[in-house]
C-alpha cells in the first residue's frame, strides 16, 4: 500500500510539473519558444497579450516612422534578451529532464524532486522579468504615438487571425 501511495504521488508532481512546464511564460529566441509561441509574447500597457511586441514594431518600422536609432536600439534591446534568455532556457530544459527522471525512480527523492521545482521557479521568475525588461525598454524607445500605431497594428492582425480561426472552424 505504501509503494502505491508513493506512485500516486509522484505521478501527479510529475503531471504538475509537465503542466506548470507547458503553462510558463517562456520567451526564446529566433522567433519561438518550445511550444513554438512567438518571441516577446506580452502586453505593453495597453496591448494584446500574445504579440511579439519588439520584432513586431522592427517588423513595420515604414508603417511606425521608426528612425534608424530606434531601429538600432530595438534591435539592441531584443539581443541582449536573446542573449540572457538563452542560457536561462537551457537550464530550465535541464532541469526538467532532472525532475522527469526523477520522478521515474521507484521511489521518487521528493525532496529533491521539491528542491528542482523550486529550481525551475527561480528561472522561470527570472525570464518572466526579462521579458518584462525588454518590453518596457522597447517601449521607451518609441514616441506616445508610435505606441498607439503598434496597438492599432496589434489589434488589426489579431482581429484577422480570430477571424481566420474562426472560418476554419
Amino acid at each position: 500500500m505504501n509503494k502505491f501511495r508513493v506512485l500516486i504521488l509522484g505521478s501527479a508532481v510529475l503531471a504538475l510539473s509537465v503542466v506548470a512546464f507547458v503553462h510558463s511564460p517562456m520567451a526564446a529566441p529566433d522567433g519561438a519558444g518550445p511550444s513554438g509561441r512567438p518571441f516577446m509574447r506580452g502586453m505593453m500597457h495597453g496591448g494584446f497579450a500574445g504579440a511579439p511586441l519588439i520584432t513586431m514594431a522592427l517588423n513595420h518600422k515604414s508603417e511606425l516612422n521608426l528612425s534608424a536609432q530606434q531601429v538600432s536600439n530595438l534591435e539592441s534591446i531584443r539581443t541582449q534578451y536573446q542573449n540572457q534568455v538563452t542560457p536561462l532556457n537551457e537550464q530550465l530544459r535541464t532541469l526538467e529532464k532532472e525532475i522527469a527522471s526523477l520522478s521515474q525512480q521507484s521511489p521518487a527523492n521528493l525532496i529533491q524532486i521539491k528542491s528542482k521545482i523550486q529550481d525551475g521557479e527561480k528561472f522561470r521568475s527570472e525570464l518572466r522579468y526579462l521579458r518584462v525588461e525588454a518590453l518596457e525598454n522597447g517601449k521607451s524607445v518609441l514616441t506616445v504615438q508610435q505606441q498607439d500605431q503598434l496597438k492599432t497594428l496589434l489589434r488589426a492582425q489579431h482581429e484577422q487571425f480570430r477571424s481566420q480561426r474562426n472560418q476554419k472552424s
